[in-house]
């Protein structure tokens, strides 16, 4: 039989309330407290104790405060830098490549819902994996929503809302991000 947990991660309907997931955001949120709280600590400190719940690469740099649902289902490569205050929603995978720059107050969205109004009153919700490329610049205040891969080497606008994906080396900017100087 598959766990609601399981169900989750694999990016099918599942009821957050499931007591092996709560158990699991419980968790987090302890560890999400004592990693906020190394705000004023070295790097290396910092990464050791992001290491206890995220697959980090050498060289990460996560500033605090960060927030995330559960960090297991994060994947961070080599030199990964994510300035104050994002929020990762990693209920299924949600990965960052090698040397991706990602500014303060970015917000990167694995969870989602069901569209039909009857199964969102069930109380039941599904995720959609984020893949994020290696050297991508993500400007301050960006979103990025379920299901969006971006290629290596772009760059996303400040405040952008991306609700589709990114090609290769492509710059995006706006609500929704569009490729730079294209028109509505």
């Amino acid at each position: 039989m598959t766990s609601e947990k399981q169900k989750m991660i694999a990016g099918g309907l599942y009821l957050p309330n499931d007591p092996e997931i709560q158990a699991d955001s419980a968790a987090t949120q302890v560890w999400l407290a004592r990693y906020n709280a190394l705000l004023g600590a070295d790097a290396q400190t910092r990464l050791a104790v992001l290491r206890e719940r995220i697959a980090a690469g050498d060289e990460c740099n996560i500033r605090p405060p960060f927030y995330c649902d559960y960090g297991f289902n994060i994947r961070l490569g080599t030199g990964v830098f994510m300035n104050f205050n994002c929020v990762v929603l990693d209920v299924t995978h949600v990965t960052i490549g090698d040397r991706t720059q990602i500014g303060p107050a970015v917000q990167i969205y694995a969870a989602d819902h069901p569209r039909d109004l009857a199964r969102r009153r069930e109380g039941l919700e599904f995720a959609r994996p984020v893949a994020i490329g290696a050297d991508v610049w993500i400007g301050g205040g960006a979103i990025i929503l379920p299901g969006v891969t971006i290629g290596d080497g772009a760059i996303i606008g400040a405040g952008s809302v991306v609700t589709r994906n990114v090609p290769p080396h492509a710059t995006v900017v706006g609500n929704p991000a569009r490729a730079a100087g294209a028109r509505a």
